[in-house]
């Protein structure tokens, strides 16, 4: 198939030459469709791009491919590196320690298995990650997630429940594992930031306040919405107990303070790794000095390395299935976002569905060693990237860190204040509230701010599960709202330049009389199209009432569509464009294409839209599209089917000395101011 442009080949004619109806220079471009075998051509089909590029894989590529790791184990430096990973190793392992058992209680478990979670999956995630500074296990979210749907099935207390957690983690490994293989990670793209945002600041908001029974000193009813909570909270006052409400506050300020010393203070940075450790370790001494009993403790923590154990309880797996859907959502919209932007600081690529399937194996192993759901820690990855980690390493150190821990030292946890873990969530809960986020939004877009509000507020008032759906819903609504109600553009022609930008941004663009160029900003599909007819059938009346009144030959003779943002054009666009097509054509007026992408030209020439609009109306710019149609103008006499390509310069002309009072001068272009917007 031979695809012809109608272009000028000549940029120096006149435009004077053109108005007097000199015949243009035209240089026909061939189009070819792409063959398999065409030189600098993609592969015809996606089958046929993995097979080649399968093809091309060394055995190194292989192995960096299955086992990333040795992506680094082969370029590292010992001298370099060895000891920065060792020291921020340790210091994630350090800050890992109490962090686990709180989010393990936050998750309703036993304190021990938060320890558990962040063994295991550590060292396979260092295997099959492709992130060298991420922080793996328990967070905050995930554990409020397991909470909150676990508690709805069976009590806490029960073994069931434990059980239930590392089936979980089995099932949210299980999907990421799948989405990595089938490299479906795009599909999170459509959740927008801003949801993202309100739901982190709202479940911060609940994960304080469900903390709040261990300063009070009382049990509080366990719930995802804040209006339980607050009227538990107020109903038990009068139980309230000053000692674990002392010293959970002292902690918490200490934590709080140390924090910010080294968040502000480059000397003092070692410092917001150590807060958590030295909270624990201040109750610990207090608690074995003056023995309280009024402060609740941690209790008996079974000492050495976990068990292998096979997750059991299949059965409640179907009712699992949306907990195991958002909470795969929430931990690879925290992990991939963090490992994203460490890789970028750090200066790597970083593959999105190679972390999917690190972070599906990391969580499916661990479910064989009694651990809870894991992911990516937002604040043991900053730590982990200030203290300047450089590969992987210094995540196997943090899981040896880890083992030591459970093997020498559980003896050392029973006397941990069980309001000093609460402090440590609380700490991290109220560096997730995003306030910053939400004015932000408020000065830039509107649009995003009423997201984050949305989201924010109905995952308080409604639940996590309600809020999430409502956010995402909400997200996906505008995605498509906007897709189905894409930027049209009336372009005009900058004064004294070949190039046609948006009259409403440029009020000193001009455009000529009779022709209407309009740039469409969007695919072309069956969501659209009636959008884009709706519109394309509305400029022409608001143009006619802004040019000049007086004369019956001021209408619409030319349509030109400027088609280069347009990637893709369906068959129900394709019908659309023959209806207003043949609608034109009982008007007289003449549509005109203007760079279509090789993809849109095929399209249209496979649905005969070429032929029928006819060859010679496809043009490689705006403005051969112009002169050509200037060229075309219909005289007094002359009507829109002729084909001559001489031109009288009548119209052009007498609509110039109309405008001016003037006779016609060769040189001066024959265009219409546009009125400012």
């Amino acid at each position: 198939m031979e695809i012809s442009y109608a272009t000028s080949s000549n940029l120096d004619i006149t435009e004077g030459d053109v108005v007097n109806g000199v015949a243009r220079q035209v240089k026909v471009t061939s189009v070819e469709h792409p063959t398999p075998s065409s030189p600098g051509l993609p592969p015809a089909s996606l089958v046929a791009q993995w097979r080649a590029k399968l093809l091309e894989m060394s055995a190194m590529d292989w192995m960096e491919m299955l086992l990333p790791c040795a992506r680094w184990i082969r370029t590292y430096q010992w001298s370099e590196y060895l000891q920065v990973d060792i020291m921020a190793g340790i210091t994630v392992g350090v800050m890992l320690v109490p962090q686990a058992m709180s989010y393990a209680k936050l998750a309703g478990l036993h304190p021990i298995y938060g320890l558990y979670s962040g063994f295991i999956p550590i060292f396979v995630y260092g295997v099959f990650g492709s992130s060298r500074q991420l922080a793996i296990g328990p967070v905050t979210l995930v554990s409020l997630l397991v909470s909150n749907v676990l508690s709805g099935i069976v009590s806490p207390k029960d073994e069931l429940y434990t059980e239930l957690a590392i089936l979980l983690a089995f099932m949210v490994g299980a999907l990421e594992c799948t989405m990595g293989l089938l490299r479906l990670g795009w599909l999170l793209r459509f959740i927008s930031h801003s949801v993202i945002s309100g739901f982190i600041t709202s479940s911060a908001i609940i994960i304080a306040l469900s903390q709040a029974k261990y300063f009070l000193g009382y049990n509080i009813e366990r719930s995802s919405k804040i209006v339980p909570l607050a009227k538990s909270i107020i109903a038990g006052v009068g139980n309230f107990s000053w000692p674990p409400f002392l010293m959970g506050s002292t902690i918490l300020v200490i934590i709080l303070l140390m924090k910010h010393l080294g968040r502000t203070k480059k000397n003092l940075r070692f410092l917001r790794a150590s807060g958590p450790l030295t909270a624990v370790i201040l109750g610990t001494v207090f608690v074995k000095m003056y023995h309280p009993p009024s402060i609740a403790v941690v209790g008996e923590i079974p000492q050495g390395l976990p068990k292998f154990h096979i997750p059991k309880e299949f059965e409640y797996a179907e009712s699992l299935i949306s907990t195991a859907v958002l909470i795969t959502g929430v931990a690879i919209l925290e992990s991939v976002g963090i490992a994203k932007a460490l890789a970028a600081k750090n200066g790597y690529e970083l593959d999105s569905n190679q972390e999917l399937f690190g972070l599906g194996m990391a969580n499916i192993c661990g479910s064989f060693f009694s651990a809870y759901p894991s992911t990516g820690s937002f604040s043991r990855s900053a730590v982990n990237h200030e203290s300047g980690a450089k590969t992987g390493l210094s995540g196997i150190v943090t899981g040896i860190t880890m083992g030591c821990a459970l093997y020498f030292m559980t003896p050392m946890f029973q006397d941990i204040p069980q309001c000093a873990l609460a402090a440590i969530v609380i700490s991290v809960g109220i560096s997730l509230v995003d306030y910053e986020e939400a004015l932000f939004l408020w000065r830039v877009e509107k649009k995003d701010f009423l997201l984050w509000t949305i989201t924010c507020v109905m995952t308080l008032f409604l639940g996590i599960e309600i809020g999430v759906l409502v956010g995402v819903g909400s997200s996906l609504a505008f995605v498509i709202h906007e897709s189905a109600n894409p930027h049209i553009a009336v372009l005009g022609r900058l004064p004294g330049t070949t190039v046609y930008r948006n009259i409403e941004q440029y009020p000193e663009a001009y455009i000529y009389v009779g022709i209407v160029v309009v740039r469409i900003d969007a695919p072309l599909y069956f969501a659209n199209i009636s959008y884009i007819k709706d519109r394309l059938r509305r400029y022409e009346p608001i143009l006619l009432e802004s040019t000049w009144k007086g004369s019956s030959d001021e209408r619409i003779y030319f349509v030109i569509i400027e088609m280069a943002p347009v990637p893709y054009i369906d068959s129900s666009a394709v019908q659309a464009l023959k209806e207003l097509h043949q609608e034109y054509k009982c008007r007289e007026i003449q549509i005109a294409i203007s760079n279509p992408t090789r993809k849109v030209l095929q399209t249209l020439s496979r649905a005969g839209l070429i032929e029928l609009i006819g060859k010679r109306w496809y043009f490689v710019s705006v403005h051969d599209a112009v002169r050509a149609c200037l060229q075309e103008m219909p005289g007094t006499n002359s009507r829109l089917g002729d084909q001559s390509p001489q031109r009288t310069r009548g119209f052009v002309q007498r609509q110039w000395r109309q405008r001016t009072g003037d006779e016609f001068i060769p040189n001066q272009e024959p265009l219409l101011l546009q009125k400012e917007v």
